[in-house]
């Protein structure tokens, strides 16, 4: 809860908005605009006038309806795809833990490394890390790196191995990016599979194991999704096995939220396309 009351105009402003994003025609009257959200004409009025003053409106002088300016458009440039799936990812990522046990994270591409934007870690009573959102996985000895460069297009993975080969990584990743052979042959078979692994390959983090998928959307590679394991405890047949079909459902609903959310509908149209399956 916050200690601080909210701004009344603030509220009002953005209700009105998005009462005028809503309309069908993109311009309205002070008056429908009154009807729609539930405020008084003259405070609607003076909202749209203030709004005009801003540059976010305009009004037309032909009958005095108003419409959304292209400024609009710059509010939402900083809400990336990266904020978006990290939005959606949560309750997602929840209901994946109830289903496995170990712990996952989202992750997302930032130069030579993985992100975590999202964890399940801090839930998890298999858990051996909990602040975790925030930390670097590397792109070539990761589950999670794995998976997105394997998936990424051709001209954003040559750019990854310059970056690589050029020691920003470190020294083994510069070390494995210089490896023609294994650079094909990770490609090939992250591909095959559908997932990418990791099983005590990372030196930093030998007693860890993890799959991953990638979350594509319209053939884009947006992030990658693990469940993180103790090497010792899951063999890489049985985590292939066990989590590979909950992270492709995961996944699956990640990319539903996010359709749903690209054509209006919300989250809801993504719960309900759960409903029906089950």
């Amino acid at each position: 809860m916050t200690r601080y009351t909210s701004v009344r105009g603030l509220s009002r402003g953005l209700q009105v908005l998005q009462a005028l994003n809503s309309m069908d025609s993109g311009r309205a009257t002070s008056q429908q605009i009154s009807d729609l959200t539930g405020l008084h004409r003259t405070t609607a009025r003076r909202l749209l006038e203030t709004l005009m003053e801003e540059g976010f409106v305009r009004r037309s002088a032909s009958d005095d309806s108003f419409r959304l300016t292209l400024k609009v458009r710059a509010l939402s440039e900083g809400f990336t795809d990266d904020e978006r799936i990290a939005t959606i990812a949560p309750p997602i990522m929840g209901r994946l833990l109830q289903r496995v046990a170990w712990p996952s994270d989202l992750t997302t591409p930032d130069g030579d490394a993985m992100i975590i934007r999202e964890t399940t870690h801090r839930f998890s009573s298999l858990s051996f890390h909990r602040s975790m959102v925030g930390r670097r996985l590397p792109l070539l000895l990761t589950a999670a790196g794995r998976v997105y460069f394997a998936m990424c297009p051709d001209g954003e993975r040559e750019d990854i191995l310059d970056l690589l080969r050029s020691g920003a990584g470190g020294e083994e990743q510069k070390a494995l990016a210089s490896d023609d052979a294994f650079i094909r042959g990770l490609v090939r078979r992250v591909r095959a599979d559908g997932f990418g692994s990791n099983h005590g390959d990372w030196s930093a983090q030998s007693k860890i194991g993890a799959v991953a998928v990638a979350i594509v959307l319209e053939q884009r590679v947006l992030a990658s999704l693990n469940v993180v394991f103790l090497s010792r405890a899951v063999t890489l047949a049985e985590a292939k096995r066990r989590f590979v079909p909950e992270l492709q459902i995961a996944a699956r609903e990640m990319i539903e939220g996010l359709e749903a959310e690209a054509s209006g509908g919300g989250a809801g149209k993504a719960s309900t396309a759960r409903e029906g399956r089950s």
